[in-house]
């Protein structure tokens, strides 16, 4: 099979994954017979993990698998998780295939979970872990969208620094009854716990002012 990850890609990959301090983990969850672009995410994670050794990978099937699934919140195929660590769940999660564009908020998400945490204002922190009800972000997103990377890569900042929110990237074309369902014609699309919804790559605080709101 041919990678997927070119000579030139892999290189730079090495190099930004050179400054990991922590393991990771990335736990997809498949089913088989048809699953739209599980095959192509299964050997994009696979080659990922094979650049450095921080990194570890395991695919699991979601109906073989569904306590753990369930434990994840994970109902789509494919869908994987970033655990840290300490093997634990921080709400990031991506529901799709995860490139294009979006290679980037899924390195990311790869790098803050491995110790390379970006810095948020402390008054942005405090608001944050002021939240104390269960919040669900999803952030539809397509291949192609250059603004998208930076709404996922938001919804999962929030999620890392409150255990009560979930992050989640949704390829809109993938799961395209999930997008029907809310009304996605444009992307990035934010949906707050099924209710509120954002349009665009909208900065922290809107993220914030809508979840206060619940």
């Amino acid at each position: 099979m041919e990678k997927m990850i070119n000579k030139d890609v892999e290189k730079q990959l090495r190099q930004v994954f050179g400054a990991m301090k922590e393991d990771i983990t990335l736990v997809l969850f498949t089913q088989e017979g048809e699953c739209y672009s599980c095959e192509e995410t299964k050997q994009l994670l696979s080659e990922v993990a094979e650049l450095n050794p921080h990194i570890s990978f395991v695919e699991k099937d979601i109906h073989k698998n569904a306590d753990e699934a369930s434990k994840y919140n994970v109902e789509l195929t494919p869908s994987f998780v970033v655990l840290d660590k300490e093997g634990n769940y921080r709400g990031v999660k991506f529901n799709g295939f995860p490139g294009g564009h979006e290679i980037n908020s899924f390195i990311s998400a790869l790098m803050e979970l491995s110790g390379n945490a970006s810095e948020v204002s402390p008054e942005i922190a405090a608001r944050i872990a002021k939240i104390d009800k269960p919040v669900n972000i999803k952030v539809f997103v397509t291949l192609s969208c250059p603004h998208c990377p930076g709404a996922v890569e938001k919804a999962h900042k929030l999620a890392m620094l409150n255990k009560n929110i979930e992050g989640e990237m949704v390829e809109a074309q993938t799961f395209y009854d999930l997008s029907t369902k809310f009304n996605v014609s444009g992307v990035p699309k934010i949906i707050i716990n099924d209710t509120l919804e954002l349009v665009g790559n909208q900065p922290i605080e809107a993220f914030l002012t809508q979840i206060e709101s619940l």
